[in-house]
């Protein structure tokens, strides 16, 4: 790569387009809006998915489904992952060791579940647990405590 086959990227020298400077320029008397109409007129302003008066594409489609407002997001950890976090600590794990472990990210409740094994017997502090994931703690020799 030289100086002679460096160019300027596409559109980057294209001028901006100047409406309504007189009929010489191709775009004078209407501005390239055409004659009269909806978008014809200055401060028209259509809302996002208006289609003319037809009935819109989102409200063409059926309703599917139910939305609970009242739902309740959880951070799922798995026991593998408290397994080798376990390992490391011999404190009782809490949701802000987790957090600053990296395996929850934001502040929503925490819960757990029993994917993979658990040999270490630890202390977990968490808003939920899975059935298997408190018999798995339970066997392994650890506690369970259940936060509010």
């Amino acid at each position: 790569m030289n100086l002679s086959n460096i160019h300027a990227p596409k559109k980057a020298s294209e001028k901006r387009k100047r409406v309504g400077r007189g009929m010489g320029s191709g775009m004078g008397k209407t501005s390239t809006r055409g004659h009269k109409g909806q978008r014809s007129r200055s401060g028209s302003r259509m809302i996002r998915g208006f289609e003319g008066g037809q009935m819109p594409l989102h409200r063409r489609m059926p309703k599917r489904g139910f939305t609970n407002i009242f739902r309740k997001e959880f951070n799922i950890v798995s026991l593998e992952r408290l397994a080798s976090l376990g390992a490391l600590h011999s404190a009782p794990i809490t949701p802000d060791v987790l957090r600053k472990a990296g395996l929850v990210k934001t502040k929503h409740p925490v819960k757990i579940l029993g994917d993979g094994d658990l040999n270490v017997a630890i202390t977990v502090h968490a808003h939920k647990f899975s059935k298997s994931a408190q018999e798995k703690i339970t066997k392994a020799g650890g506690k369970f405590e259940v936060l509010q």
